[in-house]
């Protein structure tokens, strides 16, 4: 009875055989895909075979044949997706700090799935997830899938936010309290997954990290924020706000030495306006959310980038440094005596 209903089966089995394991560096004869298919409890004769490749290649499998000597061999030509196609998705994946190690490695086996066995341990070799940093959050997917299916359906959700404390344990933002905002779009900053909502309490956009959340649930309330939103740039949202930290939205000008426009343009982009100041310098006004993140990303670059104007700018900019300053001072008093 096992045999018979494998029998019907010969065709998938060819199909499955083929796509696990040939490419275009490793095909499979027909007295291998003969054996091959043995070993699956199906019996078959050439020509039920040649009939079968050519339904498949109808169907638009892309079936190719090879003679070299005295070898014939078949294999799958081209797929959905590339070798090098796949590689940059178990980078993207490898590379996301959202995704947790364990689910990095469901995934990439996943995408393994999709390419030959030969091919698959191209992939395999590019798998160094062991010692990066990733979230502790597991169940982020769904809380994004729950945010897809909240803006489609244009409603609100409710979640409970939390940090983790020093004893490595999620601990509740507010006593425990129950955010219900209007979900508009996901975004990706920082090596983090963040949600722009409308927030009806404060009437504002505000953000929040998906990793953070907890208990999320779509509510029965209609979407709020049409005219908040109307419109947004999310792009221009992502440039201004640094590490997605908020703050006072300003017109900053920043002084830059020439070698600096790599860096300025890397962050906000081609649509702004670079000012020759002089030989060695120009100077470029960015709209930007003024916050502590800000402020130190100027510094990292040691003088070669700084803040001209305003004024109130400029002065956030002297009380951080003073305040950094002021960490070491008493390391440094220790030392002298």
């Amino acid at each position: 009875m096992a045999r018979s209903s494998n029998q019907k089966l010969k065709m998938a089995y060819v199909t499955r055989i083929l796509m696990e394991e040939t490419d275009d560096e490793h095909g499979l004869t027909m007295g291998e895909l003969i054996e091959k298919l043995q070993h699956c409890d199906v019996q078959a004769e050439r020509k039920s075979i040649y009939d079968d490749l050519e339904t498949l290649k109808t169907l638009g499998l892309d079936i190719e044949k090879r003679t070299e000597g005295n070898r014939t061999e078949y294999y799958i030509a081209s797929r959905t997706f590339e070798l090098a196609e796949l590689k940059l998705l178990v980078d993207a994946v490898q590379s996301s700090r959202f995704i947790t190690k364990k689910k990095t490695e469901t995934l990439i086996r996943k995408i393994e799935g999709l390419t030959s066995i030969h091919q698959a341990r191209q992939l395999s070799r590019q798998v160094y997830v062991a010692n990066r940093i990733k979230t502790m959050n597991e169940s982020i997917y769904y809380a994004i899938d729950e945010i897809h299916n909240a803006i489609s359906q244009q409603k609100q959700i409710t979640f409970q936010y939390f940090k983790w404390n020093v004893h490595m344990e999620r601990e509740p933002q507010h006593g425990g309290k129950v955010y219900q905002v209007s979900p508009w779009a996901l975004m990706w900053d920082d090596e983090n997954y963040y949600l722009v909502a409308f927030d009806g309490e404060s009437g504002i956009i505000k953000h929040y990290r998906v990793d953070k959340m907890k208990n999320l649930s779509i509510s029965d309330a209609k979407r709020q924020g049409d005219e908040a939103f109307r419109n947004f740039d999310l792009a221009l949202y992502s440039r201004k706000t640094f590490g997605m930290f908020s703050g006072e939205d300003t017109q900053v000008t920043l002084r830059c030495e020439n070698a600096m426009a790599d860096a300025v343009i890397d962050r906000f982009g081609q649509d702004i306006l670079l000012r020759p100041a002089d030989d060695s310098c120009f100077d470029v006004t960015v709209k930007v959310s003024v916050s502590p993140v800000f402020l130190t990303w100027v510094m990292n670059f040691g003088g070669r980038i700084r803040i001209t104007g305003p004024e109130n700018v400029i002065r956030q900019q002297v009380e951080l440094a003073k305040k950094t300053v002021a960490l070491f001072e008493p390391a440094e008093k220790n030392q002298e005596e």
